[in-house]
């Protein structure tokens, strides 16, 4: 069983869905997104406060993996874990489950980086922040 360090429950809107019925694939980037970006503030980060510092934590490269359909209404839970990889990656383990029946519906591998002033540098302070979790 995957360990998770973090989730938060969201729910399927109308104008997600495509004219199949189910939420578009370029929807889960944002369910994703939205998931970091709760966690992060949850470690005491603030995205703006860093941007005006030249500091700006940046999506490298997006893995997904389409397992089943959400479709409109449906409760979710989008579940994540990160971890360190080299001096410079942040890779964020994201996972979504129907809430009703907690199937797996789809799961990610997102691979960021952190900028200063546009260019790359270690992510230690950045993880030494997220890892109180």
């Amino acid at each position: 069983m995957k360990k998770y360090i973090f989730e938060l429950e969201m729910k399927v809107r109308d104008y997600e869905c495509d004219i199949q019925g189910i939420v578009n694939n370029s929807v889960y980037q944002n369910y994703y997104e939205h998931t970091r970006h709760e966690f992060i503030k949850t470690a005491g980060l603030d995205f703006a406060k860093m941007h005006e510092q030249g500091t700006d934590a940046v999506v490298y490269k997006i893995e997904i993996d389409y397992k089943l359909p959400l479709k409109s209404s449906d409760t979710f839970i989008s579940k994540l874990n990160f971890e360190k990889k080299g001096a410079l990656k942040i890779i964020f383990s994201q996972d979504i489950f129907r809430k009703k029946d907690k199937k797996l519906m789809n799961k990610a591998k997102i691979t960021t980086v952190i900028l200063k002033n546009g260019r790359p540098i270690k992510s230690d302070f950045f993880i030494s922040k997220l890892s109180k979790f």
